[in-house]
C-alpha cells in the first residue's frame, strides 16, 4: 500500500486547501493507506518537505493550485520520486491539463491504484533565478503582469480574478519588443505576449495552447502580437475554446530550448507565480517527473 506525505498550502484558493484534503484522506487511509499531512509557510519551505518526503520513498500530494503543484513538481523533477495532485487553488491548470478529477473518490482511485506516468518539466534559467524547475507554462508579458494582480485579489477568487487582472493589466499595457531564439533560430515579436507552453492550460482554465503536451518532449511557444485593445479582448475570449489559434495575431512555434529577451524590464511568470523579468531562458526536460493520473 502507497505511503503519501500530503504537502498543503494553507492559502491556496481562499484557504481551501486543508478543506480539500479532509474528505480524501479519510478515503485514502479507510483503503489502508499511510498519510502524513504537513503545512507550507511558503513555497521554498513546500519543496524542502516535497524533497524530503520523497528521499523516503513517500508519494508526494500538492495540495493547492498551480503555484504549489509547480514549485513541488519542479523540486522533485529528476528525483523518480513520486507526485500526486489536489487542486485546490484559484486556477489548477496542471491538474486540468492532467484530466484530474474534482471528485475525492474518483481521484482517490487514481492516487491509489493507478501506475506513475511519466511528463515533462520546464527548466527556468535567469540572471536572478539561477535555475528552477515548473510544470505548466511560463509567460513573460501582460498575462504576468495580470497574474500579479489576480493573486492580489482579495475580493474574488478562480476566473473572476483572472478576468479583472487582466483587464487592469492591459489598461496600461504598451506593447514590448522581443526577441525569441527558439532551438537555435531567433525569432523577433512586438506584442502583449510570449508563452512558453507544457500544459495547454493557463489562467484559469484558459485554452492557451491546445496542441500542447504534457509528455511530447517539446514546448509550444504561442506569441501574441499588438492589436488594438477591443481585439485583444476579443482574442482572450477565444481562449476559453482556443481559436484564439486562428487568428493573424498569433504566432506558434514548437521547441525544446527557449531563450525570451525584451526592450524593457517585461515580468514572467510560471505556474500561477510571478517569478522576475526577462531575460529567461527555458528548456524542456522530457519525461522528467513521475505522476499519478
Amino acid at each position: 500500500m502507497r505511503q503519501f506525505t500530503a504537502v498543503v498550502n494553507p492559502t491556496a484558493g481562499g484557504s481551501t486547501g486543508a478543506a480539500a484534503l479532509l474528505a480524501l484522506a479519510r478515503l485514502l487511509r479507510e483503503a489502508g493507506a499511510d498519510l502524513h499531512t504537513q503545512y507550507s509557510r511558503n513555497l521554498a519551505h513546500a519543496r524542502e518537505l516535497a524533497r524530503d518526503a520523497g528521499r523516503r520513498g513517500r508519494v508526494v500530494l500538492a495540495v493547492g493550485g498551480d503555484g504549489i503543484a509547480g514549485g513541488i513538481g519542479g523540486a522533485l523533477s529528476g528525483t523518480g520520486a513520486i507526485l500526486g495532485l489536489v487542486p485546490a487553488g484559484r486556477g489548477n491548470d496542471f491538474a486540468r491539463a492532467l484530466g484530474l478529477p474534482a471528485d475525492p473518490a474518483a481521484l482517490a482511485r487514481i492516487l491509489l491504484h493507478n501506475a506513475p506516468r511519466p511528463v515533462d518539466t520546464i527548466e527556468v534559467r535567469s540572471a536572478v533565478h539561477h535555475r528552477t524547475v515548473v510544470l505548466g507554462s511560463v509567460y513573460a508579458g501582460v498575462d504576468a503582469l495580470a497574474n500579479r494582480h489576480a493573486n492580489r485579489s482579495r475580493l474574488l477568487r478562480g476566473s473572476a480574478s483572472y478576468y479583472a487582472g487582466g483587464l487592469r493589466a492591459v489598461t496600461g499595457w504598451r506593447a514590448a519588443r522581443y526577441r525569441v531564439t527558439v532551438d537555435g533560430e531567433e525569432h523577433t515579436h512586438t506584442g502583449y505576449t510570449v508563452v512558453a507552453a507544457n500544459s495547454g492550460y493557463y489562467g484559469s482554465g484558459r485554452v492557451i495552447a491546445p496542441r500542447a503536451r504534457v509528455d511530447d518532449g517539446v514546448l509550444e511557444i504561442v506569441m501574441i502580437a499588438d492589436a488594438s485593445r477591443l481585439l485583444f479582448f476579443s482574442l482572450m475570449n477565444d481562449l476559453r475554446t482556443g481559436t484564439h489559434v486562428h487568428r493573424p495575431q498569433v504566432r506558434i512555434l514548437r521547441g525544446r530550448e527557449i531563450r525570451i529577451l525584451a526592450d524593457r524590464d517585461v515580468p514572467y511568470g510560471a505556474d500561477g507565480e510571478v517569478e522576475a523579468v526577462l531575460p529567461v531562458t527555458l528548456r524542456v526536460l522530457p519525461g522528467a517527473l513521475h505522476v499519478l493520473r
